[in-house]
């Protein structure tokens, strides 16, 4: 009887609870007084419908002509496009580079391969994948880490650090030598195959570890692995070259790298140093995203956290010295892509939904509505009387057809808002930024939600 009783009363706060929690009868009632049909909202209701929240939402007080004048820029010629692929992170640090080659071969017409560097890439990310499998064999495979490496096996998304590891290792060359195929243009089809397999080879190498099969074995099994893959790479890429000629004079692709690329005794990771503008997290501390790299014993992120402020003073002193910069943001919000225009005031929501969207920068990242989503060139800046900055201008990868003639001008209104990354060359930052590159970095797990790839 008393365990009756008990079980009764259980059931009846479970009712009492459900009737808090849930959406009720009464409690739809309520809410369906929230939209009353008037003539106005029928005609909102209708407009919307048919054409869309970003039309309707344009905001006309803002529509006017834009001041395309910069007072500070990198001229720059020939826009990339990235087509249907995640690759910006690649076409902006070749778009980077490829201004330093330009002035080297003194040409205003030069695209650097992304297909040659993507294929190391690939080839990279997957030896980064089973290799990790080959780490981790003990662990459950449900244990976090197992199953980050097989939700993630490999994407065409990336950082600098990529950049910076590939072009090191494998050399750059013209695209001319190595350009693109349809499958670079188009990665999804190929890299769901190339995924899929991968996963296979991953479960492969546990079950023989689990079998008894020593490290060394499982090596030597992961290189014939790795065989299939180039194999896969070779018939979507083409095969790299080891050696070119172009202009009547032969070069591997690293004596091409090292030639036009970057200067003697130049480093692309230790003479540069990623700035982060997150107010969710602390400023003025060093940062390590655990196991997000590009090339096994490659770099992992390392980055400072600054405030917008400091941020903005070394990207304009970069941009003094007629150095463009990595750039990375997100790049959805508030972009007027017809005219290329990244501003706040582009667009009114709120007055479109009757409601009001307040949420800050930090508020944002903290509930995984805004974060870093590509990468471009940072090549201009406006100033005005006092230095400081009105508005910005970068080198997009979606093709001249896009934006200001393949260009996006921002405000620095925007640009406080939704800019994350810049990567900087270190000569560029104050003592104080250099003292705090000394400090042993705060390492976070690769699936942080803050530091998904940039495509």
């Amino acid at each position: 009887m008393k365990r009756t009783l008990i079980y009764t009363l259980a059931m009846m706060f479970c009712m009492l609870v459900s009737a808090q929690t849930g959406i009720t009868p009464e409690v739809l009632k309520q809410l369906e007084g929230s939209y009353t049909g008037t003539p106005a909202e029928k005609a909102l209701r209708n407009a919307i419908s048919n054409v869309g929240i970003a039309k309707m939402a344009i905001n006309q007080e803002n529509a006017g002509a834009k001041d395309k004048h910069f007072g500070i820029e990198i001229k720059n010629t020939g826009i990339t496009d990235q087509k249907s692929s995640g690759r910006c992170w690649l076409f902006t640090g070749l778009n980077v580079l490829r201004g330093r080659a330009m002035k080297k071969l003194d040409t205003k017409d030069f695209v650097l391969s992304q297909c040659y560097l993507f294929f190391f890439d690939q080839l990279e990310k997957s030896n980064l994948f089973l290799q990790g499998i080959i780490d981790t064999r003990k662990q459950p495979i449900d244990s976090e880490m197992v199953r980050w490496l097989f939700q993630h096996p490999l994407s065409d998304g990336g950082t600098y650090t990529g950049v910076a590891d590939l072009a090191t290792k494998y050399g750059v060359v013209p695209a001319d030598i190595m350009p693109e195929t349809y499958v670079s243009n188009s990665t999804s089809e190929f890299c769901g195959h190339l995924k899929r397999k991968l996963r296979e080879f991953g479960i492969t190498l546990r079950e023989k570890s689990e079998a008894g099969m020593g490290e060394k074995q499982l090596q030597a099994l992961k290189v014939e692995q790795l065989g299939t893959v180039y194999r896969m790479l070779v018939m979507a890429y083409g095969v790299p070259p080891t050696k070119f000629t172009w202009k009547d004079k032969t070069y591997t692709p690293q004596e091409f790298f090292k030639s036009y690329c970057i200067e003697d005794g130049e480093d692309l990771n230790k003479d540069y140093v990623m700035l982060m503008n997150d107010p969710s997290r602390p400023f003025g501390k060093v940062y390590e995203i655990d196991y997000d790299r590009h090339v096994y014993d490659g770099h992992n992120w390392l980055y400072v956290n600054l405030p917008i402020e400091e941020l903005e003073n070394i990207a304009i002193a970069s941009l003094k010295d007629s150095c463009q910069m990595y750039f990375s943001c997100d790049v959805g919000k508030f972009l007027d892509r017809n005219v290329g225009i990244a501003d706040i005031n582009n667009f009114d929501y709120g007055s479109l939904l009757g409601t009001t969207f307040g949420m800050n920068k930090k508020q944002r990242i903290e509930t995984f509505d805004s974060g870093s989503t590509h990468a471009m060139t940072l090549m201009a800046v406006d100033l005005d009387s006092q230095g400081k900055a009105k508005k910005w201008k970068v080198e997009n990868s979606w093709g001249s057809d896009s934006g200001q003639n393949g260009y996006i001008i921002m405000t620095d209104e925007w640009f406080r808002e939704y800019m994350f990354r810049v990567v900087v060359n270190r000569k560029f930052c104050p003592e104080s930024v250099l003292e705090l590159l000394k400090q042993k970095p705060i390492r976070l797990p690769a699936w942080d939600p803050m530091f998904s790839e940039e495509d």
